[in-house]
């Protein structure tokens, strides 16, 4: 009787071993999420603010496999649907919520320090469109390819449109101008790792900003849209996942180019936002 009570002891002992073994084998996934949500004073895309250089709340959320695939969800708050440009607006409803889905793959090169991104991008723009623009104008939403080569913390990236319209942008429903797919973003940005020689300390986070770029939009119809931007900045990253930024943005849009003046403002001159951020 005891030897069966010692027997069944050890058999139980292994067991609940091998099943606590199992379980947390099995709690240990290839998956792993992140994000971040936080607070601009505008939202500025690609040197253009896209909120008439009011507050913006923006968030994202990303789902990510060891395999280097990702998929993930971004938006904001915009206003430039709604806004008048060339004497009216692009929707009659809507227009305030820019929803952007994402994924593709990264991943890093061995030990070069070099990394590769390739991905789509889809831009969605909740609205209806205006009855005065009806039956005529290209649409709003945009879908991109991307790509980008990553040399520790410098980038060249390009993305490509590989929709009809971009940003109503594209050929006309009466026939006139030109499909706006080959339309390209061609950029070169560092985050500069300032903390990382400045030691421990609250600064340790602190990254500089640096962002040069050319938006050519294809067509001859649509080519008088194309433009120049950078952006110059700082930010600091905290151990609570905390980020508070500044950066200063410019385009070399001329104040007489009507295809980017909403509400009798160039929404791409020169400016600076602040914004404080969390990630998780």
């Amino acid at each position: 009787m005891r030897k069966s009570l010692i027997t069944f002891a050890v058999l139980g002992a292994l067991s609940a071993s091998s099943f606590a073994f199992a379980a947390e084998k099995e709690t240990k996934s290839d998956f792993t999420t992140s994000g971040s949500v936080g607070l601009f004073s505008q939202y500025i895309f690609r040197g253009l603010t896209q909120t008439d250089r009011r507050a913006a709340l923006q968030g994202n959320f990303d789902i990510n496999h060891s395999s280097g695939l990702y998929l993930g969800a971004w938006a904001s708050n915009v206003s430039w649907p709604r806004d008048t440009v060339a004497g009216a607006q692009p929707y009659s409803s809507g227009g305030s919520l820019e929803i952007d889905i994402y994924g593709g793959f990264k991943t890093d090169l061995g030990k070069s320090g070099f990394g590769v991104d390739l991905g789509a991008l889809q831009y969605y723009y909740p609205g209806k469109e205006n009855p005065a623009n009806a039956g005529g104008n290209p649409k709003l939403n945009t879908t991109e390819l991307y790509g980008a080569i990553n040399y520790h913390w410098v980038q060249a990236k390009i993305s490509g449109v590989v929709s009809k319209d971009a940003w109503g942008f594209g050929k006309y429903g009466d026939g006139s101008g030109n499909d706006a797919d080959g339309t390209y973003y061609a950029e070169l940005n560092a985050n500069v790792p300032i903390g990382e020689y400045m030691g421990a300390g609250n600064l340790k986070g602190l990254t500089g900003l640096l962002h040069i770029a050319r938006q050519d939009f294809r067509g001859s119809a649509n080519s008088p849209a194309s433009y120049n931007d950078w952006k110059l900045g700082l930010q600091n990253t905290f151990d609570s996942g905390v980020i508070i930024g500044a950066y200063y943005t410019d385009t070399n849009i001329k104040n007489d180019n009507v295809l980017w003046v909403y509400n009798s403002n160039n929404i791409g001159r020169e400016t600076g936002t602040v914004f404080l951020q969390k990630t998780f």
